[in-house]
């Protein structure tokens, strides 16, 4: 696309297009908060937790790169993206509203798989959608307010069952074990998933394809092909010309998504210890554990919230890459710290360090990332990046069941620790992906795949 062509939208507009985030999120958020302790609750043991976790990866690995190689071609009434989005949201709500009546493990884990293919058919299509709609100097406001959109939606859903509890008793189950204010917050979750996605298209519609971007669509036979054999030709092509940019951030997203998985999965477990002194999940003292980690994600989440649109003027100033260098040292300190807590007033400082790390980790990758990919191909390569954060999911649901017992003690506490370290990698690994360079003499120019800028620029 031609970027003259694109319109610059006000902050609010810009707010307006990722409002369909938060409903994503919403539901992002409330996996992340309960799908470990309902899968302990119907029978789950801490080892084979990751295992359990296994179909967000495995569905972001397959779904988002297809779907993003999908979106760019498509050519319908609606758009190039709307179609997806609408699609996503219809199955994540029907699998919200499903969830909570899980009536065995097994039942509860396919139903994840459901879920995250919906999120999925609708998370990459929206990244591009706001790479396609804003120009190149307004995407940084566009993926940190998406980026802010996140931490408000999961602040909500980790909190909706702790403000449930002011008016539905908390220790009320349903017939398989899973109280009742879990049933009430994924049906919340449903309502969002689709509503928001909705309002987002109404009041931001996509734009028409430029004519430059057309041809580059209808230039042949395989360019416009919907067919599974030219898709996998495109994702080919696109595998050997990624962009420098995102193999260098290939160490850095193994660290510090392996880290994040690992947190959400024993975090619970780790408070249920350290705070209660059990490991049991049919207790009181475990379902109050089961608030806290709820509570405590509603306050990182927060921060992540305020730190998003914090980090705006920041990034423009010192580079994606700088500030996300620090993001991740914070997360990584406040991992290490936590299992040494063994109280909520202790505990609450420490969001501090994982809210900057998830604002850092859900917008910057994508400001760099962004300059970098050519127009007509944004749906694939984001979807590709994808890569980048499922597979070290993979990894990790594979390698935790293994060292667990021998190298962690079968202590999730251990796990946490293990994360810290992880993440503090990922800052050193950011930091080595792209030494900063000087620019050219007569130039303040730097490479459009170089996300440090000198500290001094304005850019």
């Amino acid at each position: 696309m031609n970027p003259g062509a694109k319109p610059e939208l006000s902050l609010l507009r810009i707010c307006e297009m990722n409002l369909g985030f938060l409903g994503l999120q919403f539901s992002f958020g409330l996996q992340q908060a309960n799908m470990s302790p309902i899968y302990r609750t119907l029978g789950a043991t801490e080892a084979i937790l990751p295992l359990l976790w296994l179909a967000g990866p495995m569905t972001g690995l397959i779904v988002q790169p297809l779907v993003g190689a999908m979106s760019d071609r498509t050519r319908s009434r609606f758009g190039r993206r709307t179609p997806y989005f609408l699609i996503g949201a219809v199955i994540c709500s029907l699998c919200l509203l499903a969830m909570p009546y899980s009536p065995s493990l097994w039942a509860a884990a396919a139903l994840l798989w459901l879920l995250d293919a919906g999120n999925n058919v609708t998370m990459e299509p929206y990244r591009a959608y706001v790479a396609d709609r804003l120009r190149p100097a307004q995407r940084a406001t566009g993926f940190l307010t998406q980026s802010a959109f996140t931490g408000l939606a999961q602040t909500l859903s980790y909190l909706a069952p702790s403000l449930l509890a002011a008016t539905i008793d908390r220790d009320l189950l349903d017939a398989n074990g899973i109280p009742a204010i879990v049933r009430v917050a994924f049906a919340i979750g449903a309502v969002l998933s689709l509503s928001t996605v909705v309002w987002s298209l109404l009041r931001v519609p996509e734009l028409p394809l430029a004519e430059a971007d057309r041809a580059l669509q209808t230039g042949g036979a395989t360019a416009t092909s919907l067919a599974p054999r030219a898709l996998l030709r495109e994702l080919g092509a696109a595998l050997r010309e990624m962009p420098a940019p995102m193999r260098r951030l290939a160490p850095s997203m193994l660290c510090q998504w392996y880290a994040m998985f690992v947190y959400w999965q024993f975090i619970t477990d780790a408070l249920a210890r350290s705070i209660h002194g059990t490991s049991d999940p049919a207790t009181p003292a475990y379902r109050a554990a089961i608030l806290e980690t709820q509570q405590l994600g509603a306050l990182y989440n927060a921060i992540a919230f305020a730190a998003a649109l914090a980090l705006i003027p920041l990034v423009r100033r010192f580079g994606a890459a700088w500030i996300h260098m620090a993001c991740l040292a914070a997360s990584g300190l406040a991992m290490c710290l936590i299992p040494q807590a063994n109280s909520m007033a202790a505990l609450a400082p420490l969001m501090i360090g994982l809210g900057l790390g998830w604002a850092g980790m859900m917008a910057n990758p994508y400001i760099i990332l962004a300059s970098a990919i050519p127009p007509e191909r944004t749906g694939l390569y984001v979807g590709l990046f994808n890569i980048l954060i499922v597979a070290p999911m993979l990894i990790e649901t594979v390698t935790m069941p293994l060292i667990y017992k021998s190298l962690l003690a079968s202590d999730p506490r251990n796990a946490l620790v293990l994360a810290g370290f992880l993440m503090l990698a990922g800052a050193g690994a950011t930091l080595l992906a792209v030494a900063p360079r000087r620019p050219q003499r007569g130039t303040d120019r730097y490479q459009t795949d170089h996300p440090f800028p000198p500290r001094d620029s304005n850019s």
